[in-house]
């Protein structure tokens, strides 16, 4: 398998911007404006993980987000558990790993 430079420059392209940061603090939009040179890089890294069979634990760590679900005003009652989704920020370039592999498969 060989996830090349063109395949992870099409994956961050096409990533929505505006999201949350995850724990690294890098956003779709850091990737998109970087010097071209970083899918290059990505693409020798993503490799290097799949020949090796090792991806680093950082990669699955993510955050949770408690949001209120849209159905629901948090002036109409005293609000539950029941009221709110989770929602899990996870690193950005873990997405892209998981987008270029996955459309490689």
């Amino acid at each position: 398998m060989n996830l090349t430079p063109r395949l992870v420059e099409t994956v961050v392209a096409k990533m929505k911007r505006g999201k949350a940061a995850g724990l690294g603090c890098l956003t779709a939009e850091h990737l998109k404006y970087s010097h071209p040179v970083l899918s290059c890089v990505l693409s020798i890294l993503f490799n290097s993980m799949v020949k090796l069979g090792h991806v680093p634990h950082s990669f699955g760590k993510s955050y949770t987000v408690p949001v209120l679900k849209t159905r629901n005003s948090i002036h109409s009652k005293t609000i539950t558990a029941d009221d709110l989704r989770v929602i899990s920020i996870s690193p950005v370039i873990s997405k892209v790993l998981d987008t270029v592999y996955t459309s490689t498969v």
